[in-house]
């Protein structure tokens, strides 16, 4: 068992946000590893998509006959959903995966607060934000935890994890070694603007979009310099689409203000394609056209 600060074990997660692809790919990893888990968002549609498209996704797990239809049935089992916060009231690890916005994940630590146990954690999966702002004035300042995953975090096994100036040793602990039996790897960062991966993955991002703008190359061109003589399995072009380009605008509208690096700016083609409704694979065009809109272009 994992063992929060008040020596409670963690058996139940919950994760905000789940309707999102983050979010729902972060419940995937929970419910798999065998975790009973409370999805909750304020849009019931958008968890019945993402549900839909969680039930897609250990589909063809079977398929591939990485997982059998008796673990798909168990883990789909494992997972509730709920619009409202108090759906979230048995939860011993909340993880937040709401917009990229200070105001807003403040806000909803200070609504979870009064809804959880006391023994509760919460984690952040902020990729840029600071930890230590996210939880003041939650009312929990020492259980809250920074817990970054990666994107897909279905299939990505990285997790940054770092700690808030206020965050218990305790919590900390418990919240990394939950990872672990999760089947993740973490790395412990310090409360830092972009941790590791977006200080460098941001800029160089809008980067791979301003070659486009100017008419460097195409995207797929692009992707494929990258892939074949970086090492890297996915283009950068090809990453924006999956995270969706509304969120590569808020990451850089977050890392921009804190860093002051120019290259963090979101590119005018970016504002401009967000603003055509061209997001990526959920709306089933960005870089590249997808056909149908799809959490993970199914």
């Amino acid at each position: 068992m994992i063992r929060p600060g008040a020596g409670r074990a963690i058996k139940t997660v919950g994760v905000c946000g789940a309707g999102g692809t983050m979010g729902a790919g972060i419940a995937i990893v929970a419910a798999r590893a065998g975790f009973d888990v409370a999805r909750q968002d304020l849009s019931a549609a958008a968890l019945e998509r993402s549900l839909r498209d969680t039930a897609g996704f250990f589909g063809k797990s079977v398929e591939r006959g990485k997982m059998s239809a008796e673990a798909r049935d168990a883990t789909m089992a494992r997972i509730t959903d709920t619009v409202a916060l108090d759906g979230l009231a048995g939860c011993d690890l909340v993880i937040e995966a709401v917009f990229e916005e200070l105001s807003v994940k403040q806000a909803l630590l200070r609504a979870l607060h009064p809804v959880l146990a006391e023994h509760a954690i919460i984690a952040s999966n902020t990729s840029t934000l600071s930890i230590t702002e996210i939880a003041s004035g939650c009312g929990r300042e020492d259980r809250v935890v920074g817990m970054h995953f990666c994107l897909p975090a279905q299939l990505m096994k990285l997790i940054e994890m770092s700690p808030g100036v206020n965050t218990s040793d305790a919590a900390f602990q418990a919240a990394w070694d939950w990872t672990v039996a999760a089947g993740q790897q973490p790395v412990r960062t310090q409360d830092k603007p972009g941790f590791i991966l977006n200080a460098l993955l941001v800029p160089f991002n809008n980067d791979a979009i301003r070659l486009v703008e100017a008419g460097v190359a195409a995207p797929a061109d692009v992707d494929r310099a990258v892939k074949a003589g970086l090492g890297y399995k996915m283009g950068p072009l090809e990453l924006i689409d999956l995270i969706g380009l509304d969120t590569q605008v808020r990451l850089s509208e977050a890392f921009y203000p804190v860093t002051l690096d120019p290259r963090a700016a979101a590119p005018p083609l970016l504002r401009r394609m967000v603003a055509a409704g061209r997001l990526g694979r959920k709306s089933g065009r960005g870089f590249f056209d997808y056909g149908k809109p799809g959490m993970y272009g199914a």
